[in-house]
């Protein structure tokens, strides 16, 4: 098939080339470092899929213009769908695919880096060094051994983070719709997650954004928390009720804050800045606290996960050139 690819970055273009040439080059690349939107969605190869990363924006709109193009598959390079209007994408007989897990390892490990980093202000220590400043004072850590750890949503990456966690000794508490034995093996005691924001000392996301979870972190919620508490999202940004968040960490009920994403993250991640001024005002007064540390949606990117992303990818787009289904369907509820 003829093959569109929006958000293109070097790395996708490598890993997506490699595992099609190893699946026998069966597919063509058009690269186009554009995100998918109303405005853009018409320089869609004719009668091809698209392949769109999380930033892309297949709305109604968007995707009208797509099947204007004839457009009958949406192959997506990440595992969640929510910037999809699946609906709509029915409505206009466009398929949906994604890459439902790739190495889970790759996102629960960065998780544990910035628990480590926020628990040891190895963030702060590292340009205090640099500068020449050796003293101690303000880096006071805590020890993670025994500590109580509550992990929202034990999928593959929060089962691998608690697998992770259980190393350093800690309790484990975790809530899901959807107990896993597996866990529960491992020592996780499920619970309420009114019980886990109260009992907890870090708190980790790792649940998919839905209309029942969007916000689930928010005022109340932080309320129920200890004082000081650790709280970790490398899941999706609108799980965090931002605003909320900011007035946690000035009142001192969030002690550390490790975010990975963020809910108004599309015109800041995954792009060069450094010579532009940040007009999110919400997210440059995240910046400003010293007890918060933010990676640019990174906990995915290693060589595994990538490697994973685009042979799934690629085997999405071959069975839907095959047999007319992909192997990962996504279908409106």
């Amino acid at each position: 098939m003829d093959v569109t690819v929006f958000s293109t970055r070097p790395y996708d273009r490598a890993f997506l080339s490699a595992a099609n040439e190893r699946a026998g080059a069966p597919h063509r690349f058009l690269w186009l470092e554009a995100r998918l939107s109303p405005e853009t969605a018409a320089l869609a190869a004719p009668g091809g899929a698209v392949c769109l990363f999380v930033n892309d924006i297949a709305d109604a709109a968007a995707l009208s213009v797509l099947a204007a193009r004839r457009v009958p598959l949406i192959a997506l390079r990440a595992s969640g769908f929510n910037s999809v209007d699946l609906a709509a994408a029915a409505r206009l007989g466009i398929r949906v695919a994604r890459v439902p897990a790739y190495s889970p390892e790759a996102v629960a490990e960065h998780t544990v880096g910035m628990v480590l980093s926020l628990a040891r202000h190895l963030h702060r220590a590292f340009v205090r060094v640099r500068e020449g400043n050796f003293a101690l004072d303000g880096l006071l850590g805590r020890t993670l051994h025994g500590r109580t750890v509550g992990v929202v949503g034990t999928g593959r990456i929060g089962l691998a983070f608690a697998r992770i966690m259980r190393g350093f000794g800690c309790r484990l508490l975790a809530h899901d719709p959807s107990p896993d034995p597996t866990a529960e093996a491992l020592g996780v005691r499920y619970v309420p997650l009114a019980a886990l924001l109260a009992e907890s000392d870090v708190i980790s996301l790792h649940c998919p954004l839905t209309p029942a979870t969007r916000h689930v972190i928010d005022a109340a919620a932080i309320a129920r928390m200890k004082p000081g508490v650790m709280l970790i999202n490398t899941s999706r940004g609108a799980l965090v009720d931002t605003a909320a968040v900011i007035e946690g960490l000035k009142s001192g009920r969030i002690g550390q804050l490790g975010l990975d994403v963020y809910e108004e993250e599309a015109d800041l991640f995954f792009e060069d800045l450094s010579n532009h001024v940040i007009r999110d005002d919400v997210f440059a007064r995240l910046l400003t606290f010293p007890n918060v540390l933010v990676t640019a949606h990174q906990a995915f990117f290693t060589e595994e996960a990538l490697t994973a992303i685009a042979e799934t990818t690629i085997a999405n787009i071959s069975a839907f050139a095959e047999r007319g289904a992909a192997l990962h369907e996504v279908a409106a509820e």
